[in-house]
């Protein structure tokens, strides 16, 4: 993202100035380098961060002294007037998912889009559109709280829980991070939120769509890669996109039922052993795992890792408990192992796998022809691998090696 934007910039004829605190970033980086922690900001005409820098670092304070302003690559995108229309996915969970599937339905019915934003190439690395264009972005609250001017045509919060407090630091501050989403928008532009959300956010500046009343162009049952409940509400959320687009139901139909599931997102990896394999590592939290536990009867359910912990410090697993009828038996990893084990043990039999190898062979000795392994870890990934993307690799290739 921040060679995106340097690159964008300079080729638009500024005069840009690079910092990483990495030696290794900053090695690989051609173009000016100046220590912005210790450089007279004075002048500048504004210091693009990285999302995930926190508030709390020293580039926001020296920023605010010289009166410079703060913003990320979207805000730099939505200033540079971009041709098209612009959809706009935030949430807590699903928002991947729906940003691919609203790209999707755009391609199916031949409207010139691009995807960007928290997903795939940075959108400051992307080609510009026609008018006919769609901009399909996904948002993520560190994002928006550094973007002022983004006005979408169409914006879709898919759902809110507790997340990134630990940036946030109260789930009001959270929500006040999303509700930028909506609160840039022109009069007359669509909100699509679900009914929860819509008591979280009062939005005036034009029609309000909620997702659960979305109707269904075909049954759910035709789309082969959007399986279970958290899927069919991505999808209400990506028809009504479409709709808003001028995208025919039967075209929205087409699209539906020719979708791919993205990576590490419900993906059915292979059958092996008799046993249908998926990976959903990107579940790093309970809310996220738990409507993947409906998807499939008799599931073997693999989860841990590093659990999000709640104001007592425990890994609340509440979330999922109403979930687990389909749940033959639970298989657990890394540092939640422990604590998971806690809260599932006197529901169904849980086994402590320790690792994900472990994990795969404990499974295989106990299921039967026509199970399914779901890996949806419930925790992050950084205890036992470098991310979410690394531990489902992990996953798919242990599954390939049967």
């Amino acid at each position: 993202t921040g060679r995106a934007a340097a690159a964008a910039l300079a080729a638009s004829g500024g005069e840009v100035w690079a910092w990483d605190d990495g030696e290794a970033a900053r090695a690989a980086f051609d173009g000016t380098l100046v220590d912005l922690n210790t450089a007279d900001l004075s002048g500048l005409a504004g210091v693009v961060v990285s999302p995930g820098v926190p508030h709390s670092a020293p580039i926001f304070a020296a920023a605010a002294r010289h009166g410079v302003p703060v913003i990320g690559d979207i805000e730099v995108f939505a200033r540079a007037q971009p041709k098209g229309r612009i959809v706009g996915i935030t949430g807590t969970n699903g928002k991947s998912t729906t940003t691919a599937l609203v790209h999707h339905l755009c391609i199916t019915a031949g409207l010139p889009a691009a995807m960007g934003g928290n997903i795939g190439l940075p959108i400051l690395a992307q080609d510009p559109l026609p008018e006919t264009g769609v901009w399909v972005l996904e948002l993520s609250s560190y994002q928006l709280e550094i973007t002022h001017s983004l006005a979408c045509d169409v914006a879709i919060l898919t759902n809110i829980t507790p997340d990134h407090l630990e940036r946030h630091g109260t789930m009001a501050a959270y929500a006040g991070a999303k509700a930028r989403l909506f609160a840039m928008q022109k009069p007359g532009s669509t909100a699509i939120v679900s009914k929860a959300a819509q008591a979280a956010y009062a939005v005036t500046n034009g029609p309000v769509m909620l997702i659960e009343d979305v109707p269904l162009p075909s049954p759910q049952t035709e789309w082969p890669a959007l399986k279970g409940p958290h899927n069919l509400e991505n999808a209400r959320a990506a028809i009504a996109a479409a709709r808003a687009m001028g995208i025919a139901d039967d075209v929205i139909a087409a699209g539906l039922a020719s979708y791919q599931a993205l990576a590490h997102r419900m993906e059915p990896v292979g059958e092996k052993r008799g046993l249908l394999w998926v990976n959903d590592s990107k579940a790093t939290n309970p809310d996220s795992t738990a409507p993947a536990l409906s998807a499939y009867p008799r599931i073997h359910w693999i989860a841990g890792g590093r659990p999000k912990l709640d104001a007592t410090g425990k890994a609340d697993l509440s979330a999922v408990l109403p979930h687990l009828g389909d749940v033959v038996a639970a298989y657990l990893i890394g540092e939640a192992a422990v604590q998971f084990g806690e809260q599932l043990q006197s529901r169904l039999p849980v086994t402590q796998s320790g690792t994900l190898a472990q994990a795969v062979q404990d499974v295989l000795a106990a299921a039967r022809p026509g199970d399914v392994v779901l890996f949806s870890p419930a925790a992050a990934s950084f205890d036992q691998f470098k991310d979410f993307e690394d531990r489902g690799a992990a996953f798919r290739a242990a599954v390939a090696a049967l």
